[in-house]
């Protein structure tokens, strides 16, 4: 049973910029950061199973300053880490 169905099955490479802004679309109180709940979301929406599990896991790795957000300098952050977990390619 796949773990992820969506990103890392596209066909094409998407760059930091790119995933970042998909990811942000779920900043549904508009603060600029992405919360645990909000990041299960975009997980959820984006194909990834136990979605919150797996967003306790990325937001425990990447929230540098331990406020319990994504902010955007920690984004980086999160994103090489989901792409070195769950396999799909940043370009």
């Amino acid at each position: 049973m796949p773990i992820w169905s969506g990103l890392r099955s596209a066909s094409f490479p998407m760059s930091d910029d790119q995933v970042k802004g998909l990811l942000m679309r779920y900043d549904t109180n508009g603060d600029g950061r992405l919360s645990r709940k909000e990041l299960q979301a975009a997980f959820r929406k984006l194909g990834l199973r136990f979605s919150g599990w797996r967003a306790r896991r990325a937001l425990r790795h990447a929230d540098a300053d331990g406020d319990g957000h994504i902010s955007e300098d920690e984004m980086k952050e999160l994103i090489r880490y989901a792409a070195s977990k769950w396999g799909f390619t940043i370009s």
